[in-house]
């Protein structure tokens, strides 16, 4: 049915950007038809003309025109309520406090819906309705990664998160399984900037930039949890990786580069020795996990601990890695200096 709306903005939505605010409040809506009436002055902030990049401030009048927004059948509404519940019940929720949720992402699960998957991760959380529509995704994580992952539950969270990811604040650590013996003591900066490139067949990779070219300045900070010999495997590394940028597949890029690939990746990894591995430890995964994070929240330096699952501890020890977990209360921000060997 077309309703007709006159609403005023609330706090929670001050310097969103109106096209992005008209997007969640109409939705279903063709993205046309958010930016025609755009364009056409249908929609009116305080009275006035509005461009889509214009950003509210709170206590603003938005003025909206009739739109008629697709009403979803029932039973399909039934049907993705049930899935979006099934898939929120088995994912670890680790965090949730001051308008964020920490959740432990599993290995192959999508964040987001879209080519052929109907229901991400975000989505599913949004769907079951515990915590509202307007949950946000903070940063994101590949499908092949499993661990930590913040949604924001409140847009000043989200917009606070953000500020302290441009700032160095909100920090990461990733553990990464790698083919290869890692030899440098202590705290190694991998430092080569990156490009984006659309390979004939439609799909996307990331490498380094070659001498000359303009990439994305990228930084991952790398320690050696355990380095040993397998029997058949030959030399393997257990690395801390810290992304001091968040680039595209910077941790798998910047390990591939280095001679390092990381187990498993069906992208940049070695794919011989992949197949090789799977085939003897039964585990079919990339070994690469967003293991822990801190930030500031109003009152203290918060550190969240997500543990690998089942699958990558199954792998850890047929593959005969002698590191285990530190205790989660033992999150220190940075990187130490020293390595078990």
């Amino acid at each position: 049915m077309a309703v007709l709306n006159r609403l005023q903005v609330e706090a929670e939505y001050e310097g969103q950007r109106i096209d992005n605010f008209l997007l969640r409040h109409f939705k279903g809506v063709p993205k046309t038809r958010i930016y025609r009436m755009l364009r056409t002055g249908e929609v009116r902030l305080d009275g006035a003309r509005t461009r889509p990049e214009q950003r509210l401030v709170a206590g603003q009048w938005l003025r909206l025109p009739p739109v008629r927004v697709p009403e979803p059948q029932q039973i399909d509404s039934q049907e993705r309520l049930g899935s979006a519940t099934a898939l929120v019940e088995r994912i670890e929720q680790i965090y949730e406090a001051n308008g964020l949720l920490a959740v432990n992402k599993p290995v192959g699960l999508a964040v987001h819906g879209g080519s052929g998957i109907s229901l991400g991760l975000v989505e599913a959380f949004r769907a079951s309705g515990q915590w509202g529509s307007s949950l946000d995704l903070v940063h994101r994580l590949d499908r092949e990664t499993s661990g930590l992952l913040f949604l924001a539950t409140k847009r000043s969270s989200l917009l606070n998160l953000h500020r302290q990811i441009q700032a160095g604040r909100f920090r990461k650590h990733y553990l990464a399984l790698v083919k290869g013996a890692w030899k440098r003591a202590g705290l190694s900066s991998l430092c080569d900037p990156l490009v984006k490139v659309l390979h004939p067949g439609g799909e996307r990779f990331v490498r380094l930039a070659c001498e000359g070219e303009a990439g994305q300045a990228a930084m991952t900070q790398v320690k050696a949890l355990s380095t040993w010999e397998h029997h058949q495997l030959g030399p393997l590394s257990l690395l801390e990786c810290q992304p001091v940028t968040g680039r595209t597949h910077q941790i798998r890029v910047h390990l591939a580069s280095s001679g390092f690939p990381i187990v498993g990746d069906p992208k940049y990894g070695d794919q011989v020795f992949n197949h090789q591995l799977q085939a003897l430890i039964k585990v079919s995964r990339m070994f690469l996990h967003a293991w822990k994070a801190s930030f500031d929240s109003e009152l203290s330096r918060e550190r969240v601990v997500a543990q690998p699952g089942s699958d990558w501890q199954k792998g850890q020890s047929r593959l005969g890695c002698p590191w285990t977990p530190r205790p989660a209360a033992d999150t220190s921000d940075p990187p130490s200096t020293s390595t078990t060997l």
